[in-house]
């Protein structure tokens, strides 16, 4: 009887465990919810609960070796928790490269001791605050003007917002594709063709395509060329970041781009330079 009686115990406290979780996880949903704007019919909601529920278990379980130190790079809960890494690949990732690369082999070390050892692009006020391009795939937008702000501040002394719809809009011409995607490259040559391209002030970003509404009186930075660093060479990466801030994309990888809240850089020369994301799928150096 007194075993009986101590197994009904355990259960019922079990119980009470498992209740008290599920609705701090219920509340827990309630509030990512709120946060993130995200409003979904009874059905959907379960499928979304759970994907987010299954999210955060990922999260919890990577962050773990992270505080090891087994990993490089910790997550977090952001509004893409609720998505599959399928969704997440396919709402964001908009690079189009038209080329193929070839890493080459090159030498490494050129530089050592000879450029600064570290670099923050900042603290020197050539760097707009994060910005975040939405279920669109114009990541190649916010790299391309994150690059052209930098260039702009250290030829005029000014920092300036410029617009990423402005290029989403209006660069199809030169092989851009909207929220659909494309390369930073073919948005350098409509700026240059265009003669400029308008403040995010005066041309505010909306994660849509839309018809191109350029003002020549509103523009906010000129651009007289381009050059692309030697794909594969980390030295010549690494004299062109110590100038000047330049971009780069990353693929978004499915199993790790959707909670990644930071990252520590490991390889080589570049280990000292700080990215800082422009948008899910693009980086600045």
């Amino acid at each position: 009887k007194s075993i009986f009686t101590i197994k009904m115990l355990k259960l019922a406290i079990l119980a009470v465990v498992v209740t008290l979780a599920s609705a701090s996880t219920l509340a827990d949903w309630v509030v990512f919810k709120q946060t993130y704007n995200k409003i979904y019919a009874s059905d959907e909601d379960i499928i979304r609960r759970y994907i987010w529920q299954s999210n955060l278990q990922k999260i919890q379980t990577h962050n773990e070796l992270y505080a090891q130190g087994l990993s490089s790079y910790y997550m977090g809960e952001n509004q893409f928790t609720d998505l599959t890494s399928e969704e997440f690949v396919n709402q964001v990732n908009g690079l189009k490269v038209n080329r193929p690369l070839n890493p080459g082999t090159y030498q490494t070390g050129l530089y050592k001791g000879l450029l600064a050892a570290t670099v923050d692009w900042r603290t020197k006020g050539y760097v707009t605050p994060v910005k975040n391009q939405g279920q669109c795939g114009s990541c190649w937008a916010f790299s391309t003007t994150g690059s052209l702000e930098g260039q702009h501040f250290k030829a005029a002394g000014k920092l300036v917002s410029l617009s990423e719809s402005n290029l989403v809009d209006c660069s199809q011409k030169f092989g851009n594709m909207g929220c659909s995607g494309g390369l930073m490259d073919d948005a350098f040559k409509y700026i240059i063709h265009n003669k400029g391209i308008d403040t995010e002030a005066s041309y505010p970003y909306k994660a849509e395509d839309r018809k191109c509404a350029f003002k020549k009186a509103d523009v906010g930075a000129t651009e007289t060329s381009y050059k692309d660093v030697t794909s594969g060479s980390e030295d010549a990466l690494q004299k062109a970041v110590a100038g000047r801030p330049n971009q780069c994309c990353h693929r978004c990888q499915p199993r790790i781009f959707p909670e990644l809240q930071g990252w520590s850089l490991r390889r080589a020369s570049m280990q000292h330079h700080r990215t800082r994301s422009r948008s899910p799928g693009s980086w600045l150096w």
